[in-house]
């Protein structure tokens, strides 16, 4: 059975990729903070005999070390790095007004998180036969789109994602895995909002059809969720 895991997947798309993934019949680890406080992801895995849900804090060297313990010989095929926060949406970081905390903590989620939960299971994905990790960014990681003032903490940390997803394009390849970097659009979740012009199911069918028909050549590439390239 082929596997997945996926990281904030109690809600929004990280949910999504968990029932998409669930009803085609995968071996589904979704992941969130507080798993007891995850109603629609129990929901699933009520529904699902081969849905499993973990405790996992991208930020916390304790969670990624019993990550690490609970998978230690468990192949898997897909990481889907998800977890993300946008704590100053709205125009809330105007020049005086900036949460310097709030930055820091936007970093350790976005770009460490990422990275963190992708070293502590190289392994796993090298036992694997698809070996591909899906990074989800965004397009206010792009330098070259960047036209207004604001969201300072969120597009930083997406450009250094992105920075740093091309260091891991290199180094995972020595095992044969694959990195998906993608935007997936502005979708209607708690995030996005509710005028974004996609659904969670919508952007996420694609970001699957992108992820089902990877190529070794497509590692690294700046993916907007229908295919097209994004520039940097």
């Amino acid at each position: 059975m082929s596997s997945i895991l996926i990281t904030g997947s109690n809600r929004g798309m990280g949910l999504e990729w968990a029932r998409q993934y669930a009803a085609r019949g995968w071996r589904v680890y979704a992941t969130c903070r507080q798993p007891e406080e995850a109603d629609d992801l129990r929901g699933l895995q009520r529904q699902h005999d081969h849905v499993s849900v973990h405790q996992l804090d991208v930020t916390s060297v304790d969670h990624i070390k019993k990550i690490i313990r609970e998978f230690k010989a468990t192949p898997l095929d897909i990481l889907v790095n998800n977890a993300g926060v946008y704590y100053e949406r709205w125009g809330k970081d105007k020049l005086g007004g900036i949460d310097y905390g709030a930055w820091q903590a936007t970093f350790d989620v976005n770009t460490l998180g990422a990275v963190r939960v992708t070293e502590a299971l190289r392994a796993n994905l090298a036992q694997s036969e698809k070996r591909l990790v899906v990074v989800i960014t965004s397009h206010m990681g792009s330098i070259a789109d960047i036209k207004q003032a604001n969201d300072y903490a969120y597009r930083s940390s997406k450009a250094a994602l992105n920075a740093a997803v091309q260091g891991l394009v290199h180094e995972l390849a020595d095992d044969g895995i694959g990195v998906l970097l993608v935007h997936p659009g502005w979708v209607r979740t708690r995030m996005g909002g509710s005028e974004a012009p996609l659904s969670a199911a919508e952007s996420v069918t694609h970001m699957r059809a992108l992820a089902e028909r990877f190529r070794p050549k497509d590692s690294g590439r700046f993916y907007r969720y229908d295919g097209s390239i994004l520039p940097w």
